[in-house]
């Protein structure tokens, strides 16, 4: 792989498909402002960055939001689309509409796909309109699960305590993502945390669920953010160069957790795998990674089923120089987490494809921007995953 590398075709008989704008709405503190106006702000914004009039948007793609998601966020924009997506898989849902979207335009059923988000979850519970919830329902499997107090948090330590048993993780590796991640949104003027941490004061910290103290856990925020998707014969009238979608992959895999067959391997091992099939590349090939973060045992897992690096070994790998840049913002951990955060993964990694990074900017060896960059999200506790391999020519 070379910055010089020859424009990708798509199989006959489908388009190309292009990220055409990005940007988030207002983020971290906003107690002023509803969620729908967090959904307009990102998406006049992402209208602005594509350079594209808002009369070719004929797809739309939101959960999360809404009696009728898509259909009132869509009412409140002004768009009467043609296609549209509310598929919500947690954290995952936006990669996965992402893929959805790109496979519509791709066989011609839509012209320009809008993916936008936006949520008060912090202002929410400030204000008292909603309180903080341990669990996503006691209804159908979960019956089985939620009455025992098995949080959302107490599964993932669960899991965590599991690879520590199994292969020997620290305490030391896990807090270690933390303590990057808020070095990487040190140099974010957008991130909500920017004062760095150490390894001692994660560990130091209030217990959340065994071993996650406070600082493995992400940030409750509040933003919102957009992405516009096309096809291939708009890319010549956007305001700035296309970054394209090389390849997608998802995966669900269990619910309860009496059904996840290995707590130590993530659905992002299936859903990475097939998105390096049908993109062509590998890891190795991969300048930027943006994870989901919702804990820190997310990150490490998650690499290590990407096969960034062998299984069991992920701690190690993530104080390797060598190691892919992860999570530039900042991530959920520092930057911002509002929710389902998928979305603000895909809006980093097209930044950093441009070289438009508000912080850290990744740089080849050579000194070139990048050439690929990775976004995979995952749902629920490990219950989802999508991956998606965005290329700069």
């Amino acid at each position: 792989m070379t910055a010089t590398a020859p424009p990708r075709t798509a199989p006959p008989g489908r388009r190309r498909v292009a990220v055409a704008g990005v940007a988030l709405s207002d983020c971290g503190r906003v107690d002023e402002a509803t969620p729908y106006a967090l959904h307009a702000q990102a998406a006049r914004r992402a209208l602005a960055d594509s350079g594209l009039d808002r009369s070719l948007v004929d797809g739309l793609a939101s959960a999360g939001l809404g009696t009728l998601a898509p259909v009132e966020v869509a009412e409140y924009l002004g768009l009467r689309p043609t296609w549209v997506d509310s598929t919500t898989v947690g954290g995952a849902t936006w990669e996965v509409m992402a893929a959805h979207a790109a496979d519509a335009i791709a066989a011609g059923h839509a012209k320009a796909v809008l993916l936008v988000y936006g949520s008060t979850a912090r202002a929410d519970i400030k204000a008292r309109r909603r309180t903080s919830n341990l669990s996503f329902g006691a209804r159908g499997p979960l019956q089985f699960e939620a009455p025992y107090g098995h949080t959302l948090v107490a599964k993932y330590a669960m899991a965590a305590r599991r690879h520590m048993h199994r292969y020997g993780t620290t305490l030391e590796q896990l807090a270690e993502v933390a303590v990057r991640a808020r070095a990487n949104a040190a140099l974010n003027p957008e991130a909500m945390f920017r004062t760095p941490i150490t390894t001692d004061e994660v560990l130091a910290g209030p217990m959340i669920a065994d071993p996650f103290t406070k600082l493995h856990c992400c940030i409750r925020s509040d933003g919102g953010c957009a992405v516009l998707l096309v096809a291939e014969e708009y890319a010549q009238d956007l305001a700035k160069p296309p970054v394209w979608i090389l390849g997608t992959g998802e995966h669900a895999s269990h619910t309860t957790m009496s059904a996840w067959e290995d707590f130590t391997v993530s659905p992002a091992a299936v859903s990475g795998r097939l998105a390096f099939e049908r993109a062509g590349v590998t890891p190795a090939d991969i300048d930027v990674a943006e994870i989901y973060d919702a804990f820190t045992y997310m990150t490490l897992v998650t690499l290590e089923d990407l096969g960034f690096c062998p299984k069991g070994e992920g701690g190690a790998y993530l104080t390797d120089k060598s190691a892919v840049p992860v999570n530039t913002d900042g991530g959920g951990l520092s930057a911002c987490h509002p929710g389902m955060r998928g979305l603000f993964l895909l809006v980093e990694a097209v930044r950093q494809l441009r070289g438009e990074a508000p912080g850290l900017q990744v740089r080849r060896p050579d000194g070139s921007l990048p050439e690929l960059a990775l976004a995979s999200a995952t749902g629920g506790w490990f219950c989802s995953a999508a991956t998606l391999i965005l290329s700069r020519t």
